[in-house]
């Protein structure tokens, strides 16, 4: 568990706006108040790749983390359905 702060420090030049805004928008979900999990730090990782070295733009993160966790939920369930045959 990591909080905001800390999370802004590890990914300079974050601010603690961005993160809540991203939290607001509903592509964080923290652990509680402002402190976040494991798959939220990879998932800011995720978010700061896409805007700064893909240039995507803020509208289209939450279209493409949308598509990217239906393709892990699809790779989870056929996972699951292998297992069971």
């Amino acid at each position: 568990m990591i909080t905001i702060d800390l999370l802004c420090a590890r990914f300079t030049p974050l601010a603690p706006e961005d993160v809540r805004r991203w939290v607001a928008d509903g592509l964080l979900r923290p652990e509680e108040g402002e402190v976040f999990g494991e798959i939220d730090v990879e998932r800011v990782r995720l978010i700061i790749d896409l805007r700064d070295t893909l240039d995507l733009g803020e509208d289209a993160l939450p279209v493409v983390l949308g598509l990217l966790d239906q393709v892990y939920a699809l790779r989870r369930q056929l996972r699951a359905l292998t297992r069971e045959d």
